[in-house]
């Protein structure tokens, strides 16, 4: 599972429609639809949050209106909060360079011509606020 911290507008088509399927897997594991990935690293950012389901609402509702942006077809009503305000979680500045790095491994690998749009330094995506310091606990590198 790849809950990208990055800024959706930098994510290439892989990455976006990937981060969506997986970012609807985290919101039904968070509100308890599932018994698989429940102790996934990756969900400690939205668990920290009050309102957990409000957390993963705002992150998938921000993946649509990027896609809807690009012309996908993403599907709004299978967001259980999406018009939940900002949770505010905080991101390293760390963890951002991580996972440009990584985006752009990828992308190197699947859609060179995408390279030019990844930003350097990376923006967070609109529920994160950047923090300093390293690689978060969460990830696995």
């Amino acid at each position: 599972m790849r809950l990208w911290s990055l800024h959706p507008s930098i994510l290439d088509r892989a990455a976006l429609v990937a981060c969506w399927r997986e970012g609807l897997l985290a919101q039904k594991v968070l509100a308890g639809g599932t018994r698989g990935y429940t102790r996934h690293p990756q969900l400690e950012r939205f668990r920290a949050c009050a309102r957990p389901d409000d957390a993963i609402g705002h992150y998938l509702a921000r993946l649509h209106d990027e896609a809807t942006a690009r012309g996908y077809r993403f599907d709004l009503t299978r967001v259980l909060a999406p018009d939940a305000a900002a949770p505010g979680i905080p991101v390293t500045s760390g963890q951002l360079d991580y996972e440009l790095e990584h985006l752009r491994r990828k992308v190197t690998a699947r859609d060179a011509a995408w390279l030019p749009r990844l930003d350097d330094p990376a923006r967070a995506a609109p529920s994160f606020i950047l923090a300093a310091g390293g690689i978060e606990s969460w990830e696995r590198p």
